[in-house]
């Protein structure tokens, strides 16, 4: 993935369960109340590394999900850019990147919800749920709503 000079490469996981809603995880550095804690698995693309097997690697480190209870159902054509405040950048990254340039890929859930598991080996999530995406993308933090926005675009729910 070629990311924009100054953003890292991520995919964002849209994981779609029969009935239609996206999983949603409550990040563990966000309190309980804060609605715009809630969004979809997200992660960095590893240099060599395609889109697919990025977007597979970080929904089990995420989730506790193997690649086994999904199937991949579509990518989007184009990545969307993103600036993180740099209050909020992380101390790992030394000023490399000001955001993020994000790919989607939607995922079909075939498990059950037993078989989803948080508590992996590197937590992200303290909790997680089914939900809408359109409200889920109109509750995120602000920096983040286009690329939302785009993945529901990706749903088939334009914005």
């Amino acid at each position: 993935m070629n990311a924009p000079e100054g953003y890292r490469p991520c995919v964002g996981i849209i994981l779609v369960n029969p009935a239609g809603q996206v999983f949603a995880g409550r990040r563990n550095d966000r309190p309980a109340g804060d609605p715009a804690a809630w969004q979809m698995p997200q992660g960095g693309v590893d240099p060599g590394e395609d889109l697919t097997t990025a977007a597979l690697r970080e929904l089990e480190e995420e989730t506790g999900v193997p690649s086994s209870l999904v199937r991949v159902e579509a990518v989007a054509p184009v990545a969307t850019a993103y600036d993180i405040p740099e209050a909020q950048r992380p101390a790992h990254w030394k000023r490399r990147y000001r955001g993020q340039a994000i790919t989607w890929v939607r995922m079909r859930y075939l498990g059950t919800d037993a078989e989803v598991g948080i508590a992996t080996a590197h937590p992200e999530f303290e909790e997680w749920r089914w939900t809408d995406a359109r409200a889920l993308a109109e509750g995120i933090v602000p920096f983040k709503r286009d690329a939302y926005r785009a993945a529901l675009d990706l749903l088939g729910q334009p914005a």
